[in-house]
C-alpha cells in the first residue's frame, strides 16, 4: 500500500500515521523526521537542509525530494509506504509521481483528515502548554492553518481528479478516526 497523509497542522496526522502504517505493515515516512535524520547523521543533504532549517526558511523542493527518494528506495519501504508531511507542492507531486511510476507501482490513496479549524487551534494550543511550545501561538497557529489552506487546496484538487482521494472526518476520539480510516483504505485494491 502506497498512501499520503495529509490535512492540516493538529489533524493528527503523525498520530494517526503511526496506526496506519503498521496496520498495512509499511513505513511511516514523514519529512520532519527525515529532515531530522538526515542532519543528526550530518549527511550532506542534511547540511544543506541545516542552512535553510536554521535561517528559519522552508528546505527547497531539491533537497527535500532527494531526502523523499532516498527514503522510499529503502528496502523497508519495498512492499509500500505512508508519507506524511510530502508533498506540499504541486512540484513535490510530480516528482513524487516520478519515483513511484519509476517503481512500477502506483499511488493507491491520498488520506485527506478534515477538522473544524477552531478544534485546530485549540488542539495545538493545547499541545504547546503540554509540550512547552512557547513558539505555538494563536496567531502563529492561525497563520500556518492559512498557509497549509493555501499551499494544500491544489494537492487535494490534483488527487481528487484522479479519483485516489479519500477525505474522512478527524474530529472525535482517535480510536474512532482509526477505524474510520481502516474502514475507508480496507475497501481499496492494494497496487
Amino acid at each position: 500500500m502506497r498512501l499520503i497523509l495529509m490535512g492540516p497542522p493538529g489533524a493528527g496526522k503523525g498520530t494517526q500515521a503511526r496506526f496506519v502504517a503498521e496496520h498495512f505493515g509499511v513505513p511511516a515516512i514523514s519529512t520532519g523526521d527525515i529532515f531530522r535524520a538526515n542532519v543528526s547523521q550530518g549527511t550532506p543533504l542534511g547540511v544543506e537542509a541545516k542552512r535553510f532549517m536554521d535561517a528559519g526558511e522552508y528546505v527547497p523542493d531539491e533537497v527535500t525530494n532527494k531526502m523523499v527518494r532516498n527514503r522510499i528506495d529503502e528496502s523497508d519501504a519495498e512492499p509500500g509506504f505512508l508519507l506524511d508531511g510530502y508533498p506540499r507542492t504541486l512540484a513535490q507531486v510530480e516528482e513524487l509521481d516520478g519515483m513511484i511510476a519509476f517503481t512500477g507501482h502506483k499511488l493507491d490513496a491520498v488520506v485527506v483528515l478534515t477538522v473544524d479549524p477552531e478544534e485546530l487551534v485549540q488542539r495545538l494550543l493545547q499541545r504547546a502548554q503540554t509540550d512547552g511550545r512557547t513558539d505555538d501561538t494563536e496567531d502563529v497557529i492561525r497563520r500556518r492553518q492559512e498557509v497549509y489552506t493555501e499551499q494544500t487546496e491544489p494537492l487535494i484538487g490534483v488527487y481528487r481528479e484522479r479519483g485516489i482521494l479519500v477525505e474522512l472526518d478527524g474530529m472525535g476520539e482517535v480510536d474512532d478516526v482509526t477505524q474510520r480510516i481502516f474502514d475507508a483504505l480496507d475497501e481499496i485494491p492494494q497496487s
